[in-house]
């Protein structure tokens, strides 16, 4: 993956590159434990950095929704510019985002209404749309490069806006991944007064994200947790 969790190669990674092969994972969206949609992400290095794509599916009572995303990633996973197509409910949402001079500008349409929103930029700032796995793995990678310290969403709702995330790190757990134990790792990203956990593997990859929507999981394909999710007590 893009870069390993374990501390103690922080900087070393700091000095050699890691390496950096297409990566793609498919997840399942679960309310409650049963099968609402499916996602999924592709990352491909380029000479510059990152291409990535995300997709987004969910049909259910109440909510249809339709994501694609296509982002593209400095060599440090810094966020250069994104285009996201959606429909919620049947309504149509477009979303283009770039750095701008020392701010990130937004263009908004939605329910027939453009907005074009100017945020304070950050170095180690996400694009975080609903249900995103590629968002999260991204998220992740730069909670090692940066120690969990001064990370930011970009959230595409309203007109956008731009929180701080903070992290904490609780005790490690255990799972399966295609039917192999697997170390999981966990993560509670706090951002505008919401939790979302966090469950990654040894490589930092994204295995599961309970979300903040209530009773919603994103579940990578072939992963198990065991325990299933629950309250824990933070790390030590």
């Amino acid at each position: 993956m893009r870069f390993s969790v374990f501390a103690a190669f922080a900087a070393f990674l700091a000095f050699v590159p890691a390496p950096a092969p297409a990566q793609s994972a498919s997840f399942e969206i679960a309310q409650h434990g049963h099968d609402v949609g499916t996602a999924s992400f592709h990352f491909a290095s380029t000479p510059q950095g990152y291409d990535s794509s995300s997709l987004v599916n969910v049909a259910m009572q109440g909510l249809d929704y339709r994501l694609s995303k296509t982002e593209r990633l400095s060599a440090a996973n810094e966020f250069e510019h994104v285009m996201l197509s959606a429909t919620v409910n049947g309504s149509a949402v477009t979303v283009t985002g770039k750095p701008d001079a020392a701010q990130i500008l937004l263009n908004i349409s939605a329910s027939g209404k453009s907005t074009t929103t100017r945020l304070p930029a950050h170095a180690a700032a996400v694009f975080l749309p609903d249900f995103d796995p590629g968002a999260l793995e991204t998220l992740l990678t730069l909670s090692v490069q940066h120690n969990g310290r001064d990370l930011w969403a970009i959230l595409p709702k309203n007109s956008g806006s731009i929180e701080p995330v903070q992290l904490a790190t609780y005790a490690d757990q255990q799972g399966t991944l295609d039917g192999k134990p697997v170390a999981v790792h966990h993560l509670i990203a706090t951002i505008a007064g919401t939790q979302t956990d966090l469950f990654s593997g040894p490589e930092n990859e994204l295995l599961q994200a309970e979300l903040p929507q209530a009773g919603f999981a994103l579940v990578r394909k072939g992963f198990v947790l065991k325990p299933p999710a629950k309250p824990v007590a933070p790390a030590e």
